[in-house]
């Protein structure tokens, strides 16, 4: 007669507990108070699985441990690394708006795609790179001071920020005027003086960025001097 489905899954359960036996132990079920119940395995001569053991537990906590210690370590980079970022897309947005004004001033209609990526591109990366050299790295080195840090960060936003986006637009932006006529060619000897009077009224809107990349140079110093302070002030955790 064949056995029924219950206490074949017993018999299963009885076997996967004593595979983990060593050799050499019996295997004997514990006496049943009561006749008929299913009879349970003894367990006192087994071993305790590898991740049930003190000792591996306390590894395993302290390898976590020196895991969170790294990745707090590192928190303080990223927050440099967007700050930086930050930065550099507020000149980009101050390259944009550059552009925006000085075609309008010059009536310039033609090749936007392309002045518009260039006057996004070029005070981006010229931001980061300068703000990499002049503020960064002597923070890094321990060269720089508080009131250091604020006046080059505000010197680097209104140079790349402001002034390279302003002489950028109004080259490009010039040339194309020159270029498709849009504009009356200045006469001979009042080259400057009739270049700036067409755009006086763009180089007035660009107080608006000025203003602006000015209050984000001294964000931007005040936040990364103090990030590499307390960065600096914790102690190495040990591996």
């Amino acid at each position: 007669m064949p056995r029924p489905v219950s206490a074949r899954l017993e018999g299963a359960a009885f076997d996967w507990v004593g595979a983990d036996r060593p050799k050499g132990t019996s295997r004997q079920p514990a006496a049943s108070s009561a006749p008929g119940a299913p009879a349970t395995p003894s367990c006192q001569s087994r071993e305790a699985p590898r991740w049930r053991r003190p000792s591996d537990r306390v590894g395993l906590n302290r390898g976590m441990l020196v895991w969170c210690r790294r990745e707090l370590g590192k928190r303080p980079r990223t927050l440099n690394t967007y700050g930086t970022l930050a930065f550099g897309t507020s000149s980009g947005l101050s390259g944009i708006m550059a552009n925006l004004v000085f075609r309008n001033s010059f009536k310039v209609k033609y090749e936007a795609l392309k002045t518009y990526a260039s006057l996004t591109t070029l005070p981006f990366l010229a931001t980061i790179v300068t703000y990499k050299l002049f503020v960064t790295d002597a923070l890094q080195s321990g060269d720089l001071s508080k009131e250091s840090c604020i006046l080059r960060s505000s010197l680097i936003g209104v140079a790349c920020g402001v002034s390279y986006p302003s002489a950028l637009a109004f080259y490009k932006n010039g040339r194309l005027a020159v270029k498709y006529q849009t504009v009356p060619l200045p006469p001979k000897g009042r080259v400057m003086l009739h270049w700036l009077l067409l755009c006086q009224t763009g180089m007035k809107a660009m107080a608006i960025p000025l203003f602006f990349q000015i209050l984000m140079g001294v964000f931007s110093g005040i936040h990364h001097y103090g990030v590499c302070e307390k960065t600096y002030a914790r102690p190495v955790p040990d591996d």
